[in-house]
């Protein structure tokens, strides 16, 4: 994108502003879109089934929710209108609309499907594909569903089932996860793969569902495997005298997916007969993708360092929840440090 493209245009943020203060309206900006409604203070009644969102294209840069939410308020109520946005403060050029029937979204695609804004400026309004499952593949055939269940809710939001996949022309095991929303699917997306990668050193793949293939409605059939995701690291406890890592340390590359890594790290402590981990959080910033960015420092008495880095995080749904997924997220990489230092000796 040019220069010029990044240049905000005060006038309309300041209209936007004015608009937002005479009509009290209230926007929340989350992950690299704006949202208004989800629902409104305004709404009576249920939540919004199928095909109710429509799709908003080819919107200009310099325009903002005071002109978009009037316009497609004007075919019915919303639900929610989502602006996405860069952190410029321009808008992406895309936007979604969620009214409370499929008819009320089929009248917004009519009526308003070619609508100028301005010179040139025609917008495109078609059917949002709101699509909620990923596949997720070449997963350890030794995978189980409620650990894997388990997994996945720890390292992203919104998970609603997984479903596992096995056979002919399946490599390892794979999973269909369905997600609350589709917005939910997207951030899994972006982020499970490195973050399996990060803690699990797997490499898998992940892809949206085709329309075509249906969700599995049938159980896999029994694997010849251990109940474990992955060998356990606590079974190599005792196994060499106490103060030696050694003895906590799985094979290279193994961790044991349903143990809380903060847990992990209490337990390597014990065994190397230090003291109890120590974590002091610090917030930093959030990112233009909505990731919130945390430094730590993690004491552990008796050990020849004091742990020190940065993580990022989804955001909770709490303050707590925050911390204590920045905890787990610092004390990952502790335990990775941890391994490195004691497998290159």
């Amino acid at each position: 994108m040019d220069n010029q493209s990044q240049v905000v245009n005060l006038e309309r943020v300041q209209a936007l502003q004015a608009w937002l203060k005479s009509t009290d309206t209230k926007l929340t900006q989350v992950n690299g879109q704006r949202k208004y409604g989800g629902p409104p203070e305004v709404w009576d009644g249920p939540p919004p089934g199928a095909r109710c969102e429509v799709f908003i294209s080819q919107i200009p840069r310099d325009v903002y929710e005071d002109l978009l939410i009037p316009l497609f308020s004007s075919v019915g109520v919303l639900w929610e209108f989502r602006l996405m946005m860069n952190f410029s403060g321009q808008n992406r050029g895309f936007a979604y609309a969620k009214y409370g029937t499929a008819a009320i979204a089929n009248d917004a695609i009519r009526l308003l499907h070619g609508y100028t804004l301005g010179p040139g400026a025609r917008l495109s309004v078609r059917c949002s594909i709101e699509k909620r499952h990923l596949c997720i593949q070449n997963l350890p055939a030794s995978t189980q569903q409620e650990e894997l269940q388990q997994v996945l809710g720890l390292l992203s939001a919104g998970v609603e089932s997984v479903a596992l996949k096995a056979g002919p022309g399946i490599e390892g095991m794979s999973a269909v996860v369905c997600f609350c929303s589709h917005h939910a699917a997207s951030m899994a997306k972006k982020v499970l793969g490195e973050e399996f990668k990060k803690q699990f050193c797997l490499e898998i793949s992940i892809k949206w569902l085709s329309a075509e293939k249906p969700v599995p409605d049938e159980p896999p059939p029994p694997q010849r495997a251990p109940k474990a995701l992955l060998p356990s690291p606590l079974k190599h406890l005792g196994q060499t005298p106490p103060g030696c890592p050694h003895a906590w340390l799985p094979p290279h590359g193994q961790v044991l997916l349903s143990v809380s890594p903060v847990l992990l790290l209490q337990k390597l402590s014990e065994a190397s007969g230090w003291g109890d981990p120590q974590y002091d959080m610090f917030f930093s910033h959030t990112g233009p993708d909505g990731f919130l960015y945390f430094a730590y420092n993690v004491h552990v008495p008796g050990a020849p360092t004091t742990f020190r880095g940065f993580v990022m995080i989804l955001p909770g749904h709490c303050s707590s929840t925050v911390l204590e997924e920045a905890r787990r997220a610092a004390a990952q990489q502790v335990l990775q440090k941890v391994c490195s230092s004691v497998l290159s000796v």
